[in-house]
């Protein structure tokens, strides 16, 4: 569905992206992770037609997205993470007019259907500047979702949002997988990674460092972790099994927690860097 070869982004004395290979397959979440600045949406701009690489070449469904700009167009739908919607329109008036724009065959009955998967029915004469933050990034998906995508793009669809509402928008994810949907997402909610995606990619420094399932990407790294906090300062322990984690716990003269390797562990591992935020 989805193929880089030797993808990179310069600017200038700035390397964005440097020689990423990569094959992202029909219908699965891919997750793109990475630091600030690692390279997650200079990736997204490029597949979405939006920048130009400096090297290399990059496909969706066999059209090149340089050269073939239109038909992939055609195939992608994008969620921006800043929320651009129109706030004195209503939900109804947001989607009516980016369906115009992209000539959406249907465009009332669509907007009809979207509204309801998105539990936005009730809400569609409502003007967006009265919804909540949650409300907003579900609006966000929806048009997204105008045009009948097969590849969907979604740029940390759930910043700033607390748990429960993160939650709710984890679900709407899972539904469109199951619809046969391929996503693309990018995020700094290391939960996030590990609940929705079927492979992840991390970037540092504009490279791929890992690519896998969460879980197989946490296999490698395995053991447990030592959580020591002392004066609001925690320091964390990488150890291989149970036995030495309690050794090392007895050690310490502060409160301790040992836990199971995640993801986020493995991220600072390899980046030196916290992944959430």
């Amino acid at each position: 569905m989805i193929i880089t070869q030797d993808l990179s982004k310069h600017y200038r004395e700035v390397v964005a992206l440097d020689g990423l290979y990569l094959e992202i397959h029909p219908g699965e979440i891919f997750g793109l992770l990475g630091p600030n600045g690692a390279g997650k949406t200079t990736t997204i701009k490029i597949l979405t037609t939006l920048a130009r690489p400096t090297r290399g070449r990059a496909f969706l469904q066999d059209y090149d997205v340089v050269r073939q700009p239109l038909p992939v167009k055609k195939l992608i739908g994008v969620c921006p993470q800043e929320i651009n919607l129109d706030k004195e329109l209503s939900a109804y008036e947001n989607l009516w007019i980016y369906g115009r724009l992209y000539r959406v065959p249907g465009l009332h009955q669509r907007i009809k259907e979207l509204l309801e998967f998105g539990d936005l029915r009730d809400r569609a004469s409502h003007l967006v500047k009265n919804f909540s933050g949650g409300m907003q990034r579900r609006l966000l998906i929806l048009r997204a979702l105008l045009s009948r995508p097969q590849v969907l793009f979604l740029d940390e669809p759930t910043v700033g949002l607390d748990p429960q509402v993160r939650r709710q928008l984890w679900s709407l994810i899972q539904q469109l997988k199951q619809e046969g949907i391929t996503i693309v997402l990018t995020t700094h909610y290391i939960e996030e990674a590990e609940m929705l995606c079927d492979r992840v990619g991390i970037l540092n420094r504009g490279r791929l460092i890992a690519l896998d399932t969460p879980a197989a990407i946490v296999a490698r790294l395995g053991g447990y972790v030592v959580e020591a906090t002392e004066n609001g300062k925690r320091e964390y322990h990488l150890v291989k099994d149970k036995a030495e984690a309690y050794s090392c716990a007895q050690t310490e003269n502060c409160e301790v927690i040992i836990r199971q390797v995640n993801l986020e562990d493995v991220f600072i591992q390899l980046t030196g860097e916290r992944l959430s935020r």
